[in-house]
């Protein structure tokens, strides 16, 4: 591992602080913000208030971190908003446009079980470009690119694909038919193949693969119809001769939503790669910074993802089930077991690419009862030794093989990919 670019955390007072997570933690690039309750960090409670109101809080919380790191909202490259009530998002939209001049960011929108806080109604974490680098880089003057294409959904609320310096990120897609703006007929196999065909129709605009792609998020009604999403999803990947060459998949996470936009049944956003950078970065080749896709057999590996994807200064890690990858199954029992196992495999994969826990730099964590969160944090904490990373934990009524929590995480990766030094 190297320390040539080191990873920045912050905090300011006038956002809500939490022990268990950084406000703020930038490396190279980009900065990746905590999600952000409704809180009032004045008093440390949810304000009393609608959903507007607490729209509002969220948004001021998070441009007040924004902010504190000499930074503006235009800044923001991505936001996830995770609501309880998929209606309220109506409401949501009265406030967020405020927070906005002239360019709306990337966006991803799901209702879930359940929030940190139970009179919690939303909460939001966003990504935020980072000009400057951290130390030792210069400070660059890159500039962002915002795109749409009228091949797919295009939504008043969001930008279909924004690219900062080597990533893009893609706009949460549902099965809208972009020639009529509703959902396609037909069922989960149907409305997977519009998602994944219009998030490829945003990438063909912007001459880019699907196969540089680095990490996708599949947001499911139904857990039962994983399968069937599976299916469509491995005739969209590989999708190029050299990566079916080494047979190539994302890293991936698979969600349970309590509702989507539109009553869909499924809706993904993707993380893609992109070589040619922003400019006034070198234009080179797309695959002269390389995607290192890398497994261990110390971890459970899944035939349908890739354990952590490296492109550049960043890897991706897949969803973490408490399985043991000696005996295939979840042995642990209770959530403090099935939190340590969590940890124990994004460990050994980090372990596995030569890094430490302290490069992560964003940990999402999905529970299925919120109740345990403290006996989640009891555990959490141990596994790292200096500022802890961002971090966005949600409530969910189903997570794969009936287990209790699953994670992911996003690490610093400062030697880069090849060629970059």
């Amino acid at each position: 591992m190297s320390n040539i670019i080191i990873k920045n955390s912050r905090n300011t007072e006038n956002a809500p602080t939490n022990c268990i997570a950084t406000q703020t933690v930038a490396f190279s690039h980009y900065n990746n913000i905590s999600a952000q309750l409704p809180i009032d960090p004045t008093t440390g409670n949810i304000i009393t208030g609608d959903i507007k109101e607490q729209a509002r809080q969220c948004l001021n919380n998070i441009k007040a971190i924004v902010e504190s790191i000499d930074h503006v909202m235009e800044d923001v490259i991505k936001i996830n908003i995770f609501v309880r009530k998929i209606t309220d998002i109506n409401a949501i939209d009265e406030i967020y446009t405020n927070f906005f001049h002239g360019y709306l960011p990337t966006r991803t929108v799901v209702a879930v079980a359940a929030l940190p806080m139970n009179n919690a109604l939303v909460q939001m974490d966003a990504l935020i470009s980072n000009g400057e680098g951290t130390y030792p880089q210069a400070p660059c003057a890159l500039i962002k690119m915002a795109k749409n294409t009228s091949h797919a959904p295009e939504n008043s609320f969001s930008t279909q694909t924004v690219a900062f310096s080597h990533y893009n990120n893609v706009s949460a897609q549902l099965p809208i038919v972009p020639e009529t703006g509703e959902i396609i007929a037909g069922g989960i196999k149907e409305q997977t193949a519009q998602c994944l065909q219009n998030i490829k129709s945003i990438l063909e605009s912007i001459d880019v693969p699907l196969d540089d792609i680095v990490k996708v998020n599949i947001f499911l009604k139904d857990l039962n119809n994983v399968d069937a999403v599976n299916e469509i999803y491995t005739t969209f990947f590989p999708d190029s001769a050299i990566a079916r060459a080494v047979a190539y998949l994302p890293a991936r996470t698979v969600t349970v939503a309590s509702d989507l936009p539109m009553n869909a049944l499924v809706q993904i956003d993707v993380v893609v790669s992109h070589g040619d950078g922003t400019p006034p970065q070198v234009v080179e080749d797309r695959h002269g910074i390389v995607i290192k896709a890398s497994n261990t057999e110390n971890a459970p590996q899944n035939a349908i993802s890739t354990q952590t994807v490296a492109f550049s200064h960043y890897n991706h890690i897949s969803t973490q089930l408490p399985i043991d990858s000696k005996t295939g199954a979840i042995d642990a029992n209770n959530i403090k077991e099935q939190t340590e196992q969590c940890l124990k495999n994004i460990k050994a994969i980090v372990e596995s690419v030569e890094h430490v826990m302290d490069d992560i730099v964003k940990v999402n964590i999905q529970l299925k009862d919120m109740s345990d969160l403290d006996a989640v944090n009891e555990i959490y904490a141990t596994f790292f030794n200096s500022d802890l990373p961002a971090r966005t934990v949600i409530g969910v009524s189903a997570i794969p093989m009936n287990a209790l929590i699953q994670m992911d995480a996003v690490v610093s990766n400062a030697e880069g990919t090849p060629p970059q030094k």
